[in-house]
C-alpha cells in the first residue's frame, strides 16, 4: 500500500497512536503532532497525486527520490511493485521511493520522455540522475541506485 502525500509533505501515520501527520519533503522524519511519538522514516512508495507534488517532492527531498514511472495495464509494472515496496521498506531513511502513474499523470510521462514501463529513474538535488528500464528484482534495483548515487 502506497503512502500519500501533497504539495507540502509525506503523509505518514504514528505507529504509537495512528494520528496521520503531514512530514515535509525537506525534513527526515520527526514527531507525531497528537502523542509526540517519534515518526518512523518513510518505509513504503509513496504515490505522486499531481505534477506540483511530484516536482516539490524531487526539488525539497534531503534524500534521494527514486521514482517508479508504471501505469495500471503494465503486466511487468505490476510483477516489479513488491519488489519495489521491498527496496522502499529495506533503504527507509536513505532514500524515497515514489510511484507515478503514467495514465493518470501523462504530462510527467511526457516531461521525462518516459516510452517504455516499467522505467526507474534516480533523482537527487532536483534532477533525474539516471534511469532503467524493465522489470527487475529488489537487489538489482537497490545496486542500481546505489552505483547510480555514488555516480553523482
Amino acid at each position: 500500500m502506497a503512502l500519500s502525500m501533497d504539495e507540502r509533505g509525506v503523509i505518514v501515520a504514528c505507529t504509537a497512536c495512528g494520528q496521520k501527520n503531514r512530514v515535509p519533503f525537506g525534513r527526515d522524519g520527526g514527531n507525531c503532532g497528537a502523542c509526540k511519538a517519534t515518526l518512523p522514516p518513510v518505509g513504503e512508495p509513496i504515490e505522486v497525486p499531481s505534477a506540483s507534488a511530484f516536482d516539490a517532492l524531487v526539488g525539497q527531498s534531503s534524500l534521494p527520490v527514486v521514482v517508479d514511472f508504471w501505469a495500471p495495464w503494465c503486466g511487468p509494472c505490476h510483477m516489479v511493485a513488491p519488489e519495489v515496496e521491498r527496496v522502499a521498506a529495506a533503504n527507509a531513511g536513505r532514500y524515497l521511493v515514489a510511484k507515478v502513474d503514467t495514465e493518470a499523470l501523462p504530462d510527467l510521462a511526457q516531461r521525462f520522455e518516459i516510452r517504455s514501463i516499467p522505467t526507474m529513474a534516480v533523482f537527487g538535488g532536483g534532477r533525474e540522475i539516471t534511469r532503467t528500464l524493465g522489470a527487475r528484482p529488489a537487489a538489482q534495483i537497490e545496486d542500481f541506485v546505489q552505483k547510480s548515487l555514488a555516480r553523482a
